[in-house]
């Protein structure tokens, strides 16, 4: 493909994530299998701009007078990729290539680019209505924390403790050519130093590790659950929470996962099968009536893993920053205190409930919470002293409570916020 091609195939990529609700990754890997005369070169490349614009988009939309798609692509052209205004307009031409520059795209794109130019929201590179919200959580550090959310997320792998341990993982991939470390709060983590495919890989056929993000990973080991527990994932989604649990009780007790979603469970029973893990009961949606209700007050630990915008995972779907929207925050929060409540009935006495939830906004971490206890008078956020578990990993809590809040700044992981919440009474 010329140049001038991967423009015109990044405006048209740009238009399509912008228009349709996939995931950007599954838009772009759908967009090339249809082309496939497109080299590997053309497709690094373009990808690359599509997801360095997507990551920008507040600042490239400043300095290119607009956020339409063929305003991004040639804007990201000019502030990513450097061209020059005369090299721009060289790939305007028309038919298989964008059309020429108009007389206003020359006056909005001539100019050389400001570092640092425009409001705050420009050079985080959030959505402006966000601007309070971010700056309500992070206060002066809130630079840092959205630099930190605009790069390419590392590799992260757990390590399978039915199956395998992190020094003898961490040997595998070193003689396969893949430089790796233990990530620095997960004791089940390894961090790759490069990106590679691991799905074929003999590690992750065999079930020894899968790739899930440090953060994840922490939440799980947070929820705190021992061997011969009775324990319900809520909202189990795929089970990257629920097999690591399976672990951590090592394949004792029972998780009882569920989730809506039932293309998402047999998904988990597949990978459940691999590996190894043989304590995981699933429970399938039904319209009839409550498929947990004979739990009701009989789990010694609930996770909620609530749906909510994903602000702590800009760094995997940089999209996700510019399709939240105010009603779609407010929907999400309302939807999680629900779920606390539902939650609640499984939770035994002095059990714990353990809300998790992959956003850095106070909406749908400490709010929703605040919310849930008002209306739940029998639960009580645990005390950050008596929940040394967060401590060991080397998580500050926030307050006094046992609530911690992951980001990328402060952790290396995507955002999350974990609540520990108790039950009053004894079982």
């Amino acid at each position: 493909m010329t140049p001038a091609a991967r423009l015109q195939a990044a405006i048209d990529l740009l238009a399509e994530i912008a228009t349709r609700p996939e995931p950007a990754d599954l838009i772009v890997n759908g967009y090339f299998r249809r082309r496939r005369y497109a080299g590997s070169k053309d497709r690094a490349g373009i990808a690359d701009l599509v997801y360095q614009i997507l990551r920008r988009r507040a600042e490239v939309a400043w300095f290119a007078g607009g956020d339409d798609p063929r305003r991004l692509a040639l804007g990201g052209a000019r502030l990513i990729e450097g061209l020059t205004l005369s090299e721009l307009a060289s790939r305007c031409q028309g038919g298989r290539t964008p059309m020429p520059l108009s007389a206003e795209e020359r006056a909005c794109l001539g100019p050389e680019p400001v570092a640092g130019d425009g409001p705050d929201w420009v050079k985080g590179n959030y959505p402006a209505w966000l601007d309070a919200a971010i700056k309500d959580r992070f206060g002066d550090d809130w630079p840092a924390e959205m630099a930190a959310l605009a790069v390419r997320a590392p590799v992260d792998l757990r390590v399978n403790g039915l199956k395998a341990d992190r020094d003898a993982v961490l040997e595998r991939l070193a003689r396969d050519g893949l430089a790796a470390d233990p990530t620095p709060h997960s004791p089940l983590g390894i961090r790759l130093r490069t990106r590679a495919r691991l799905g074929g890989h003999a590690l992750t056929r065999e079930g020894r590790i899968e790739i899930q993000d440090e953060g994840s990973q922490l939440a799980a080991l947070l929820v705190a659950a021992a061997p011969g527990m009775q324990v319900v994932d809520l909202c189990a989604g795929a089970g990257g929470k629920t097999l690591a649990l399976a672990a951590l009780m090592a394949n004792t007790g029972q998780i009882h996962a569920f989730d809506i979603s039932r293309e998402r469970l047999r998904r988990l029973a597949a990978r459940g099968r691999r590996a190894g893990a043989r304590n995981i009961q699933i429970h399938w949606p039904d319209p009839a009536g409550d498929p947990l209700r004979a739990l009701a007050a009989k789990a010694d630990r609930v996770l909620i893993d609530a749906p909510c915008s994903g602000t702590g995972t800009w760094r995997r779907g940089p999209e996700l920053k510019w399709r939240l929207t105010p009603p779609r925050l407010a929907g999400h929060a309302k939807r999680q205190a629900e779920l606390m409540i539902r939650g609640a009935r499984y939770v035994r006495p002095g059990g714990r409930l353990v809300y998790v939830t992959c956003s850095i906004l106070k909406a749908e971490a400490e709010a929703p919470v605040t919310l849930f206890l008002a209306r739940q008078g029998d639960f009580r956020p645990l005390d950050a002293d008596q929940f040394p578990v967060g401590s060991a990993m080397g998580l500050a809590p926030l307050g006094g409570c046992a609530y911690f809040l992951l980001t990328p700044a402060r952790h290396g992981t995507d955002g999350f916020f974990i609540a520990i919440l108790e039950r009053a009474g004894s079982a």
